[in-house]
């Protein structure tokens, strides 16, 4: 009797909605497409800035392992910044995508977006994490999860 009152109550709480806005999540496809554009509009120049202004050159920037580290870390910090300030880089604002809270649907803070950065980093490398979005209909990858937050598509 008892499972009986507790299984009427859940499909009537099954009939109220929510008051969440609709929300598209992001493809993943058009996840990379911005992934790439970004690594062409920001990492690229910096990598140049520091081979050719600082260096001497190509050599000295493959004989050197601090080089690419600081050209990651400036990548990473002005990745951060742009995501906390307007939700999107540039390549996710030529895909009309906006990186945002999972709960809220608001722009995540630095440090946040800092740390799902690096997160994203870790998810890289060992290429797990990036096919997690295969198997999930919110289409978040492992970054996402640790950070909780979302990519969803802008009606911009």
């Amino acid at each position: 009797m008892r499972f009986r009152d507790l299984k009427k109550q859940s499909t009537k709480n099954n009939h109220i909605k929510e008051n969440k806005p609709s929300v598209e999540y992001a493809r993943f496809t058009d996840r990379i497409k911005a992934l790439i554009t970004d690594l062409f509009m920001i990492y690229a120049p910096i990598l140049y800035i520091i081979t050719y202004v600082f260096l001497n050159g190509k050599d000295d920037f493959q004989a050197s392992q601090l080089a690419p580290f600081i050209g990651v870390s400036i990548y990473g910090l002005i990745y951060a910044v742009l995501i906390s300030k307007f939700g999107q880089t540039p390549g996710k604002k030529a895909y009309t995508i906006k990186v945002v809270d999972i709960k809220t649907y608001e722009n995540i803070g630095f440090f946040r977006s800092l740390f799902r950065f690096i997160a994203f980093l870790f998810t890289a490398t060992t290429l797990l994490g990036l096919f997690l979005p295969f198997y999930r209909k919110d289409n978040r990858a492992l970054h996402d999860l640790l950070a909780n937050t979302v990519e969803i598509v802008t009606k911009e």
